[in-house]
Parts: structure tokens; sequence; C-alpha cells
């Protein structure tokens, strides 16, 4: 089973950015890991491709599952839930990094686990670690053996030549030598343990469970589905140990400025989630508004493409004007696998999963509403669909800047030259995709949607936008090293 291999993505799926992770544990409850799984189900948007699971039980030590595929196919069988008893579990569902898709093994599926001189601990991290690769050069030259091809690893490597007494200092001493994105959630045999890297790149939240249990994860929405109530977000820099049903806070790395990920807000989040105290769907909402005072068009109907482009679409309709409409729509059964995809199902493209309702795009003019735009691929094919049904105009609207850069704090991005704003103006791009207008939200514009009324700050940006303007907070030193060029300082 080492070796198995996942099953390719299906092939209509490559041209969003994908989240990389979602991670959760919970503490203090019977049967943990049911919790859990529950959890990384209403994770499962972050990480589509492997999920796993490790508990602690006194009387059985730790144990683990891991698994490819959905989590709804692996951890619902009572025969595998039973191997993981205990009142202490943690979990994690994944992308495999961008370059790797099909080539992914078990042994790279989280939680990773350790055993220490002090006990066993287990780590599920999302993020990416951007100094990754001098770290592992490093610890290869002095014995370590790493069992997975995941930068993830080197935590527990680095934890393991800590001095330090206790599982906490050890991953304290191991974080420090980080760089990059981290939000982790890990484990002993009595702790429950939440990090942010100090910037706060990913998300991570705190639940309280009834009689007595907490919870750490990626969402909210992953709380809710258990009944958990929010307590906070940990915050940047933060460390939370959970142990008999006490909450300390602890601050191990030097404080810096938060600079959250904006395109949680845009798109990799849960329209139900909470970030930030703001809804995420009210959020998308304002993004639509915003996009229609700064590109205003004349047409007759306002059609989102589903389902991530849906409440922009609201937003854009209620401010323009415009009739809202379901002009696509997604058929909510199509898998990842589906059927081998021969070049005649190829030619297809999109109509696999999405399908436009002709009666009521015909001789309209269509107001689209998407996310965002990485290769064009998609859009080109909705735009063919969209005129084939008859439609007498087609205006792109994204409610995001260009993403013209690649991210490297765990997303999963193509390289930067085939990313369609790094290589086209606007206007290019509007021929390109053969629209009769294109237009992206700027980045002040985002920046008043998620609540700063006044914009962007440019010479202290208030989030992590380096897929739009090329200013990455942390330097990613192991893709300089590779030869990747950082934007010229203006």
């Amino acid at each position: 089973m080492a070796d198995a291999l996942m099953p390719p993505a299906h092939p209509f799926d490559d041209d969003k950015l994908r989240e990389e992770c979602g991670v959760f544990g919970v503490v203090g409850v019977t049967d943990a890991a049911n919790f859990v799984a529950l959890g990384l189900h209403a994770l499962q948007h972050r990480g589509q491709e492997a999920g796993g699971i490790v508990s602690h039980h006194p009387d059985h030590g730790f144990n683990s599952a891991r698994r490819f595929g959905y989590v709804r196919d692996n951890f619902t069988k009572q025969s595998l839930m039973e191997t993981l008893p205990g009142s202490l579990a943690i979990g994690h569902v994944r992308y495999s990094t961008s370059g790797s898709k099909g080539q992914t093994a078990i042994r790279d599926v989280q939680p990773f686990f350790g055993e220490f001189s002090m006990g066993g601990a287990a780590i599920a991290h999302n993020g990416n670690i951007t100094n990754a690769d001098a770290l592992k050069r490093e610890l290869i030259e002095r014995g370590s053996i790493f069992q997975s091809s995941s930068d993830s690893e080197c935590i527990i490597h680095l934890m393991a030549r800590s001095l330090q007494r206790r599982v906490p200092e050890r991953m304290q001493d191991a974080l420090r030598r980080v760089e990059g994105a981290f939000s982790i959630v890990a484990m002993t045999r009595t702790k429950l343990i939440g990090v942010r890297d100090p910037l706060g790149v990913r998300p991570l939240v705190l639940g309280k469970i009834a009689d007595g249990g907490y919870a750490l994860s990626s969402e909210t929405c992953a709380l809710d589905i258990i009944g958990a109530e929010l307590v906070r977000e940990v915050e940047p820099g933060e460390m939370v140990v959970i142990e008999d049903g006490e909450v300390t806070s602890h601050r191990p790395f030097a404080q810096a400025k938060s600079r959250f990920c904006v395109f949680e807000h845009v798109y990799f989040s849960r329209p139900d989630s909470i970030l930030g105290g703001r809804s995420v769907y009210e959020t998308r909402r304002q993004i639509g508004v915003e996009l229609a005072r700064e590109a205003p068009v004349e047409a007759d109907l306002v059609c989102p493409v589903p389902d991530s482009g849906t409440p922009a679409a609201i937003g854009f309709a209620h401010e323009s004007g415009i009739p809202f409409g379901m002009g696509i729509i997604r058929n909510q059964y199509m898998g990842r696998t589906f059927i081998e995809p021969t070049e005649q199902i190829r030619n297809m493209g999109v109509r696999l999963k999405l399908n436009v309702n002709r009666a009521l795009i015909k001789g309209k003019r269509v107001i689209l509403v998407d996310d965002s735009v990485v290769r064009g691929t998609t859009s080109r094919k909705i735009r063919e669909m969209i005129l084939d049904a008859g439609a007498a105009e087609v205006h792109f609207r994204i409610a995001s800047p260009p993403t013209a850069w690649p991210c490297f704090y765990g997303v999963d991005t193509p390289q930067r030259e085939k990313l369609l704003a790094a290589t086209m103006s606007e206007e290019e791009m509007r021929d390109h995709l053969s629209v009769d207008s294109l237009k992206f939200i700027s980045l002040d514009g985002l920046y008043r949607a998620v609540g700063e009324a006044k914009g962007r700050k440019n010479s202290s940006p208030q989030y992590c936008d380096a897929c739009f303007s090329g200013e990455y907070p942390v330097t990613p030193a192991d893709m300089i090293e590779k030869g990747f060029e950082m934007k010229a300082a203006e």
C-alpha cells in the first residue's frame, strides 16, 4: 500500500487555484476520531486527494489511518473507525503540491507521527515551508532519514533534534527554524496543540465542545458540523495548548504584523465560514458590489459561474439593478475521476460538469461573474457554451484582481508563465478569451470588500496578496535558489 497511487484528478478541474490542506483536531470527547472525520468532511473543499487521522487511547497508544480519496468514502467505515479509539485525535485532508498530481504515495499523507524520548507526537500542517529544501539538506547531512517528500516532515525531524524536554517546547524550537506559512494542529498523549506562523497567513480557529471538549480547525464551518461553539481565532504567532480542559496560550515567535491570505476571502474558505469576525458569504457578496461600482456594463442578466462565483454575482446584480439568473447549472454529482477521459470526452470540456440554461440565456446580454482567471482555459470554454446557447453578448467580471504571481505559502499555483495575467494585459486577456468585455476588481476594491475602507495600504499591506501584487511577505528562499525571480522593488 505504501506506493499506491491516487487516480488522476479530473482533467477539467485544473483551471482553479487550490488550497492544499485542511486540519482538524479534538480533545476531551468520546470517540474523538469520529468527530475528526466529521470535521474533515466539512473541510473536504480544502483537499480532496487524501486524508488521515491519528488518535490516542491510554490503553492502546497511538493509532493512525491514511487513505486516498474522499473522507466520506473512507472514514465512515465502522471497521476502520474502531481502530482509532481515544478521546484525542487530529486529522488532515490534502492536495499534493504543484507538479506531482497523481504521483503521491501514501507515505506523504498526513498527519505525520514521531516517537520521541518523552513520548510520541503527531502533526498536521496547512501551509508551505519556503526554506524546506535547505532544512532538509541540513537534516539529512546530520543523519535524519526522511520517509516522505512533504516539506512538513522537516518539523518532526527538527523536533527530534531539539534539546527541550516537553513536546510543545520542542515544537517551538522547530518552528523558529521554519520560514513560510503554517497553521498546525498537533497532539501528544494528553495535549492538543495549535500553532499559527507569525504572519498568520493560513487560518486556524479554536472551538469549544459541550462537556468540556475542545476543537481546532482550519475553518469555522467544521466546528458547526460537530456542534462546537467558536471561541476565537488562534492569533498569528500564537501557540495554544489544550490539556485537562484548560487552554493555555504561548507566544514563541517575535511579534510581526498579520498578513492573512486575502484569497481565503475570495475563494478558498467555504462561504458559511467566519474569517476575522466577518461572514465569508457577505464578504464575497460585497466583492460583487464593489465590482459593479468599478466596472459597470449594460446587460440583461447577471450569471454566476457556479459555485464559487455565486455570492459575488448576487452582489453585482443587487448593486447594478440587473436581474440575477442561474444561467449555468452545475452537475453536483460530477466526480473527480468519472470515466477515462478519451479524446472525445476531453473535447466535451466543461460540459461534463456545467450546462447552460438555454431558455434563460438566449438573446440576452450576459454578465458572467467568476472568482478568478488562472490559465483561462475554462473561461474560454464557458464563453463558447454561452454563445452556443444563443447569448447576444458575453461580459466577464472577475471577483479578484488578475492572478499574475504564484503562491508559495500552501496554494497549488501553476508556474508563473502559465498564469494568463503574467503574460497579458487586461485587454490582451479580453481578446484571448474572445469576450465583449473583461474586468477584474481592483486590489483596492478587494480590500474595501474585506472591510478596509481606505483600500490597500501600499507601504504596509494588511493581507498577503502576493498572487496579485508579487509582493511576498516571506522570501521564498527555496524557489529563489531554483531561479525564481522576485518582482523588482518599485
